[in-house]
């Protein structure tokens, strides 16, 4: 089990693979994309933000300094203070969303299995490597006939902090069962001595409902830029 507390910095540690000086290289996913130019994530007590390792230094300078003037808010659906001058910046494509905890006791069902070989992932979710299976894990699921119907797994994972990712086969959607995987997760995550982290966007609504049905604690808005 892990006592890790959440911070935005530790928030971006998790998305992305940063460099010492802390820009960022890419994401942090067992198939890495080059990540945003930058991102700024605003809890209640502190901010924190990356720049890309690709930015101009006077540039990312610049960022830095503009984000240092962002104040801490709990009114995460609101845009940055500066967010037309990061824009102008950075890029135009804003990509924006709530960070969530979970609570420490997270309902418990029967059914949930782990997923262990690509054959319970190939009938609803083709494109599985072996690999990812164990850069991903842990990997819980709700099988039907051997196949897996729905899965949470780490999407991003660092040393510390893992980040849920959901997906539902489309036939089986509506039914409750995001919620049971995405619960077992977090609780698996926590054994193996990670934070379990469950981020979404603002207009993700699917992904929204099962972080109320799990009573997820806001606890900070990620904020990114791409050109």
């Amino acid at each position: 089990m892990t006592s890790l507390q959440f911070t935005p910095a530790l928030q971006l540690q998790t998305l992305f693979v940063l460099r010492e000086d802390g820009r960022i290289l890419s994401t942090r996913e067992p198939n890495p994309s080059h990540g945003p130019t930058f991102s700024l994530v605003r809890g209640p007590t502190e901010c924190a933000c990356a720049v890309h390792a690709d930015m101009p230094d006077a540039l990312a300078d610049r960022l830095v300094a503009l984000a240092r003037e962002e104040a801490p808010t709990s009114a995460f659906e609101a845009a940055p203070v500066h967010a037309r001058r990061y824009i102008a910046l950075a890029g135009e494509t804003v990509s924006a969303g709530p960070a969530f905890l979970f609570p420490i006791a997270v309902p418990t069902h029967t059914g949930i299995v782990t997923v262990t070989d690509l054959f319970q992932l190939e009938r609803n979710f083709r494109g599985w490597t072996a690999a990812e299976l164990s850069a991903c894990a842990p990997i819980l699921s709700v099988l039907q006939d051997g196949h897996a119907v729905s899965v949470c797994f780490s999407a991003r994972r660092s040393a510390v902090a893992a980040e849920a990712g959901l997906e539902t086969a489309a036939a089986f959607r509506g039914q409750g069962l995001g919620p049971r995987v995405t619960a077992a997760w977090a609780a698996a995550t926590r054994v193996a001595g990670r934070l379990p982290l469950y981020s979404t966007s603002w207009s993700n609504h699917a992904s929204l409902a099962v972080a109320r049905k799990l009573s997820l604690e806001r606890c900070a808005s990620d904020w990114s830029l791409s050109p």
